[in-house]
């Protein structure tokens, strides 16, 4: 007798797609018939799971976790892991190995941002139809199957960061300032600021302050800031008549030699050239 009913699409991926996409490896679903332990490591390979119906264990770096319906995971299969359905409760699970260039990245973003690998969304609709598309474009084996897998499996990773809801409950307040400093430089971008005077005015240490913005936005504010600066900077540029030097200013920008100096190297143009040409 079967221990489970599985379908699966094992894929092959191209060298094109290997260098540039993120790329199935196997795509599937499984309904466990009676409780069997699955057990891998050391896999060049990250997994999504949902778990459809049904309740089991899942260990991950030594840890045993109770997983039910509803749930979902996101793991790096480099690390030992293993799982077993209930026997009273068999489960139905749907998943995707996945590997490509940046999935490394993807995954430490993850992680950096404070999300646990195992989580419950309140939506499971967008997950389990992305992984649906995701097998049927692997099925279909279109001229397009390697870019459309790339877009379910980014659509996925991308739902894992915005319904990932375990944990946020304690970091929202944390959220919501950094969220008020970010548009506060939005606003101000064009007036010197410190990041000093900017701990001061939201009442938070500096270093908590640096540290937690780059926890939200993924970057610096020193670099948003700069962002902000140049994205104004061209608008001006394509939009008025103003001189280098005043858009220097109004940018916030002390120095005209300067702003030149890093908008070049934001831009890889001078300033009057990105005027010339837009």
């Amino acid at each position: 007798m079967p221990i489970s009913d599985s379908k699966r699409i094992l894929s092959t991926p191209s060298a094109y797609a290997k260098e540039h996409y993120l790329y199935v490896q196997e795509v599937g679903s499984l309904r466990s018939i009676e409780p069997h332990i699955s057990r891998r490591q050391n896999l060049k390979s990250f997994l999504f799971i949902i778990v459809v119906d049904g309740n089991g264990y899942f260990t991950y770096d030594a840890v045993k976790h109770h997983i039910a319906a509803g749930d979902c995971l996101l793991i790096d299969c480099a690390r030992p892991y293993s799982h077993e359905s209930s026997e009273n409760n068999p489960w139905i699970l749907k998943w995707v190995h996945f590997y490509g260039k940046q999935a490394v990245n993807y995954y430490e973003n993850f992680l950096a941002a404070g999300l646990p690998f195992l989580f419950r969304p309140d939506n499971l609709i967008p997950f389990t139809a992305s992984l649906e598309s995701l097998y049927r474009t692997q099925d279909e084996n279109t001229l397009l199957k390697e870019l459309c897998s790339h877009k379910y499996i980014t659509d996925i990773i991308t739902l894992c960061f915005t319904e990932n809801k375990i944990g946020q409950a304690e970091e929202y307040s944390i959220s919501r300032k950094m969220q008020k400093v970010h548009e506060y430089l939005r606003e101000n971008f064009a007036k010197k600021i410190r990041l000093d005077q900017l701990a001061d005015h939201f009442f938070v240490s500096k270093y908590h302050l640096a540290r937690e913005y780059k926890k939200v936005y993924g970057t610096t504010i020193g670099s948003t800031l700069m962002a902000l600066r140049i994205s104004h900077a061209k608008s001006l540029l394509r939009f008025s008549h103003d001189s280098i030097d005043m858009i220097s200013s109004h940018c916030g920008f002390q120095d005209a030699t300067y702003f030149v100096k890093v908008f070049k190297a934001a831009e890889n143009m001078t300033p009057s050239e990105y005027r010339r040409k837009w």
